[in-house]
């Protein structure tokens, strides 16, 4: 198991929202704010490696096609990291092909929602991988 050194947190952020698209982005951000959830974002899967040692989030909203690092990488390499292995990760993405959520979930994701969603089985969803973190305080 390989060891992401962590920076002095400033904070921890809630939920890390990981995203390439900017529209999803402030949707996502958006859903969270009005459901009273602090949010950080990353626009791709370096930018979120690279937020995650200043700041643990208590979950992960990650997305699967980004450029520089997809998603499954991403959640790959956090699953195998002693210090971020039991964060979370809720896959978000419109990738509908039947073996989508089987990779995720292999790669260590908790949870997968296909775009289109319902706001309301999205929050169900956070707010339930939130109430297992070991990082909510």
């Amino acid at each position: 198991m390989t060891t992401i050194e962590i920076e002095k947190p400033t904070r921890v952020s809630q939920v890390l929202v990981v995203d390439d698209s900017p529209v999803e982005r402030k949707i996502l951000s958006r859903i969270l704010s009005s459901n009273g959830l602090d949010y950080t974002e990353a626009c791709d899967g370096i930018e979120a490696l690279e937020t995650i040692k200043v700041n643990l989030p208590e979950l992960i909203i990650l997305d699967v096609e980004m450029p520089r690092m997809n998603g499954y990488e991403v959640c790959h390499q956090l699953k195998n990291d002693a210090k971020t292995h039991r964060i979370p990760i809720l896959m978000c993405t419109s990738k509908a092909m039947s073996s989508d959520p089987y990779w995720g979930s292999r790669k260590g994701a908790n949870a997968y929602v296909l775009k289109p969603y319902h706001t309301k089985d999205l929050i169900r969803k956070v707010k339930l991988l939130l109430s297992t973190s070991p990082f909510v305080s």
